[in-house]
């Protein structure tokens, strides 16, 4: 079939996705005198003409639940729904005859209920977007299963629990995770360990123990954010990855002290350890000079530039 044909299921799916949402003049294009391939928003597979991306974004007025109809556009790689602010209801259970889905994007909606389970049989999926939406209950642990995984987006919803311990174990590639501004609580994952993250941003949960699992000084890992949690580690031997860029780990009850080779990273825009319980002498040299005193606030008694500088110990002559 030729691409500039439309496939007698993909006009069908997509008519009645139009029918569902109330045809908003947002799909004024979506007219039976022309092909679906080349209605606004779609996108299709140039040898055989199968509707393999559609993407909505941007409309405040188209309002309803997310069609079930977009199911049957069984040939999607790629799906996209953003800032779609008045769509509401659950993600619907024909989203699972998605098989040839790479790309889920549903964020910055009112999507609501769980994030799920039969998320884990799409075994396509290298990225999962559900940010900026108000979804509740538990990460799946069965997301772990999901063989090309490499980046989840799940930040600011309503969710709970645990973040499962192989969440991301399997991604083929680098990988990338956001959490943040969620009710998540549990341990990070000792498992993280072994996964190669770009991006970690777990911040503003209520998270507990030991995220040095996150550092090594070989590792990818270039933003990190784990602030306002409640982990607890000592940090003194940590080592920082090279290529970090950004860290916040404030608001924690981190102990120990800020490690010399701190100084060492070449790359460091953005350092920020305040509201912990470090000791220890700031560390100088390098581009640390960028990094003011806001940066190491409320500690235990951390000293030096640009805090007070530290005592000297009394000699003992005896």
């Amino acid at each position: 079939m030729a691409a500039d044909q439309c496939h007698d299921d993909d006009f069908a799916a997509l008519v009645a996705i139009d029918s569902a949402l109330g045809s908003p003049y947002h799909f004024a294009s979506w007219t039976p005198d022309s092909a679906c391939c080349d209605w606004h928003d779609v996108d299709c597979d140039a040898a055989t003409g199968r509707v393999v991306g559609l993407s909505v974004s941007q409309d405040t007025n188209i309002s309803g639940a997310i069609p079930d109809a977009i199911g049957n556009l069984t040939y999607l790689q790629t799906l996209t729904l953003h800032h779609l602010p008045a769509i509401s209801g659950a993600i619907p259970d024909s989203f699972a005859m998605l098989t040839n889905l790479s790309q889920l994007t549903i964020s910055y909606t009112g999507l609501t209920g769980p994030i799920p389970s039969f998320l884990s049989v799409l075994t396509e999926l290298t990225l999962l977007d559900l940010s900026y939406n108000s979804l509740t209950g538990v990460i799946p642990a069965s997301l772990a299963d999901l063989p090309n995984l490499s980046s989840l987006n799940l930040r600011r919803n309503r969710l709970t629990g645990p973040i499962p311990l192989l969440l991301l174990s399997n991604s083929p590639d680098q990988a990338s995770l956001l959490l943040s501004h969620n009710n998540l609580s549990g341990i990070i994952p000792s498992e993280f360990s072994t996964v190669n993250f770009t991006h970690i941003d777990i911040s503003h949960n209520a998270l507990t123990g030991d995220a040095s699992c996150l550092f090594g000084a070989v590792k990818p890992l270039q933003y990190l954010d784990v602030s306002r949690n409640a982990v607890n580690f000592n940090m003194s031997s940590v080592e920082f990855p090279v290529q970090l860029s950004y860290v916040d780990l404030s608001h924690n009850a981190i102990r120990g002290s800020v490690p010399m080779q701190v100084a060492s990273l070449t790359g460091l825009q953005q350092f920020n350890v305040s509201f912990n319980r470090l000791c220890g002498t700031v560390p100088t040299g390098g581009n640390m000079a960028k990094f003011d005193r806001y940066s190491y606030l409320h500690n235990k008694c951390l000293c030096g530039t640009p805090l007070t500088a530290c005592r000297q110990r009394p000699i003992n002559r005896n």
